[in-house]
């Protein structure tokens, strides 16, 4: 499988902007520039949607290693957090909230560190990633 998205971008880097587009077209010319990636400027930026894919990511492969042990996630919501210093991502924060009636907390806590690790993007992240959980039956 094969993915893809395009950028483009006109100007300098500072007084520039530039649009993103992805394959499906969730994203279609969304504008980004400077100011949205570095200040509160409208638009999106790069480490905004690096954290989106890394909450998605992370959140499936949880969801399937709870399915795969014949438990039905009721709810799992994750907040994703990258942060970009020096021209680097740093980290990525994760925290999770979750309700999976009958799954117990220890068994729970396994598929959290497993997902955590082995999810795409976490594989792909050269970064220090860290985990909050909340969970309830």
């Amino acid at each position: 499988m094969k993915r893809n998205a395009t950028a483009i971008w006109q100007g300098t880097g500072k007084e520039g902007k530039g649009t993103l587009t992805t394959q499906t077209g969730i994203l279609n010319r969304t504008p980004y520039s400077y100011s949205s990636r570095f200040e509160d400027g409208a638009g999106t930026n790069p480490e905004e949607l690096l954290a989106a894919a890394h909450a998605g990511c992370f959140t499936m492969k949880l969801s399937f290693l709870i399915s795969g042990a014949g438990f039905t996630p009721e709810n799992l919501e994750t907040k994703a957090t990258v942060t970009l210093e020096n021209g680097a991502i740093t980290s990525s924060h994760l925290v999770l909230t979750a309700k999976v009636p009958g799954l117990d907390k220890a068994k729970f806590d396994e598929f959290v560190a497993d997902a955590k690790a082995n999810c795409p993007i976490s594989k792909a992240l050269n970064t220090d990633i860290t985990l909050e959980s909340t969970f309830t039956l």
